[in-house]
């Protein structure tokens, strides 16, 4: 008996090799620019749902993997994010003190 799982999903590039090396046969298509943006958007959530679950370094590497893809797909330039980072982190801060911000009395 066949059993066939419907996925839909934005995959590694390795994966197809893994399924077929595993026996299994697979049907893909290549996303166009769309399609490709809403994966990445959708696997971001993914995997940021999958790290709340359980917190790990590969769950975390995962999330960098999506980011990298997403800095790819829009050509942004590594540098200057940073640059923006540490721009705001002068003029904003950053995370460390843990600060949650309850309300503001005018």
């Amino acid at each position: 008996m066949t059993k066939e799982i419907n996925y839909n999903k934005l995959i590694r590039d390795k994966i197809p090799e893994l399924i077929e090396t595993a026996g299994k046969k697979y049907e893909l298509h290549k996303a166009d620019d769309k399609e490709y943006l809403q994966s990445l958007l959708a696997k971001v959530k993914e995997e940021l749902q999958e790290f709340e679950e359980q917190p790990s370094l590969e769950e975390m590497a995962d999330i960098f993997e999506v980011l990298t893809a997403l800095i790819a797909y829009f050509d942004f330039d590594e540098e200057k994010i940073r640059e923006y980072q540490e721009k705001k982190r002068k003029e904003r801060g950053a995370f460390k003190k843990r600060l949650i911000l309850d309300k503001v009395i005018e």
